[in-house]
């Protein structure tokens, strides 16, 4: 009999390209079998809190709250350069000038608010922040709900449709900040599951990859189902941008920028990060 093991990642593009085949049964992980969720990248981010998830897609914020629980998967993650969340308002402005103001954030753990906090600690402003679901935070501030919002995944590719100004690229703020690439999220396997596991599962995500990149025809339906009504250019927009090589292995320079940040979010929370490593060992 199979084992189960529970795994979540985002419906986002880049997501569903990534583990497709793993999704489909294309790829053979006996003897275990997985049970997938897909959710919004804080829902993500609380069920791996809750230890609720065995293979579970976060926040590389997030990552740092469970570390002591969790190792990290070389293989899956978001990562580059240039991919970075936007802050956006209705009219330009600068940071400074969002001092006090309302702004919204696709949530407490995200790697986006972890970013617009350092940002805003550089700059010397501190603002109210109204957690939303990703995808409204556009129309709120459109509407004037919120003075601005931090946006991330496909808005990057349409807020200029929405008349929106971009105050700051986080991402390059980060890169500028750390002469590193920005690390958005990362794939998170229970400790408990051991090394045999951890290896098993970070080469069926590497199959799963090679898969959608031999012959990404046969992803394209499953990615369109959860796309969420997104058009076909901004479909592969995204998993051209978000889909990079540091998703097919972190590297030595990702598992730097990883680092990097993780420790940044521990000095931002007060938490303390267990001793290391932080990634599987290479196989």
């Amino acid at each position: 009999m199979s084992k189960i093991l529970e795994m979540g990642y985002s419906p986002c593009p880049n997501d569903t390209f990534i583990f497709h085949a793993l999704a489909s049964g294309a790829i053979n992980i006996e003897p275990y079998k997985l049970n997938i969720t897909l959710a919004d990248v804080e829902e993500l981010n609380s069920l791996a809190r809750a230890g609720r998830m065995d293979i579970c897609k976060v926040s590389v914020h997030a990552a740092a709250h469970i570390l002591n629980d969790y190792i990290l998967l070389r293989a899956g993650g978001a990562m580059g350069r240039g991919v970075g969340p936007l802050l956006l308002t209705q009219e330009p402005c600068t940071i400074e000038a969002l001092n006090g103001k309302r702004i919204a954030i696709p949530g407490r753990h995200t790697t986006a608010n972890l970013l617009f906090n350092l940002m805003c600690r550089e700059a010397g402003i501190q603002v109210e922040t109204v957690e939303k679901v990703f995808d409204e935070i556009m129309p709120a501030i459109v509407s004037g709900e919120v003075d601005g919002g931090v946006v991330i995944h496909e808005g990057r590719f349409t807020f200029k449709g929405l008349g929106l100004s971009k105050v700051a690229d986080l991402g390059k703020w980060w890169e500028d900040y750390s002469g590193l690439p920005i690390p958005l999220g990362c794939i998170a396997i229970k400790r408990s599951l051991g090394s045999k596991v951890a290896f098993l599962i970070n080469s069926a995500i590497r199959r799963s990859l090679t898969l959608s990149y031999v012959d990404p025809d046969q992803s394209w339906s499953y990615i369109k189902e959860h796309a969420q009504e997104m058009d076909d250019d901004v479909v592969s927009e995204h998993i051209d941008t978000f889909v990079t090589d540091y998703s097919m292995d972190v590297g030595e320079e990702g598992e730097k920028a990883v680092s990097r940040l993780l420790h940044e979010a521990a000095q931002m929370d007060s938490i303390e990060l267990p001793a290391g490593p932080f990634f599987i060992e290479e196989e």
